[in-house]
């Protein structure tokens, strides 16, 4: 999708991945307003700004760390999203703080209760052992963030997804 519309607009690119596009030259001001116009109504958008394009690469490496690694790594968080991105953390934090008006860590507590929310409903895993994969010090730790950020215990979300199961199988 973004390579067609590049095309149409005559613009060549060099290298596209996921979230990003070289492009060989240099894009007018009227081009890029173009370009980003059309990506809109696709649902896309353009992130021109460097500071807002590196913020989306430390959202994307925590969501994948979370969501989508087998094991949340052993490192501390700070250690490994500075090695994944390769910049210093306190710059990444403070960038970070700056453009969501969040800090990193709170970013990383929602994804791993919103990551517990799905497990404890999957039903599979008991507490203790979604403490651990989600690399909690406790289940009390865990239960916790959970009640601070959700407002309920993981016992009474669980229960009320069961609920909601059952209502749904009874229709």
């Amino acid at each position: 999708m973004v390579k067609n519309e590049l095309e149409k607009l005559g613009l060549y690119h060099t290298n596209i991945e996921l979230g990003m596009v070289e492009t060989k030259e240099e894009i007018n001001e009227e081009l890029l307003n173009v370009l980003k116009s059309n990506l809109a109504k696709s649902g896309l958008e353009l992130m021109d700004d460097n500071k807002s394009i590196l913020v989306d690469r430390i959202k994307n490496v925590i969501i994948d760390m979370i969501h989508y690694s087998e094991e949340i790594p052993k490192l501390n968080n700070s250690d490994y999203i500075a090695e994944k991105l390769d910049y210093d953390y306190t710059y990444l934090s403070n960038l970070f703080s700056e453009v969501k008006g969040i800090t990193i860590q709170h970013f990383i507590i929602k994804h791993k209760i919103e990551k517990a929310k799905e497990l404890i409903l999957y039903n599979q895993l008991n507490l203790t052992e979604i403490a651990y994969k989600l690399n909690y010090s406790s289940v009390a730790h865990l239960s916790n963030q959970f009640k601070k950020i959700t407002g309920h215990t993981p016992s009474y979300y669980k229960k009320i997804g069961q609920k909601r199961k059952s209502n749904l199988e009874n229709l």
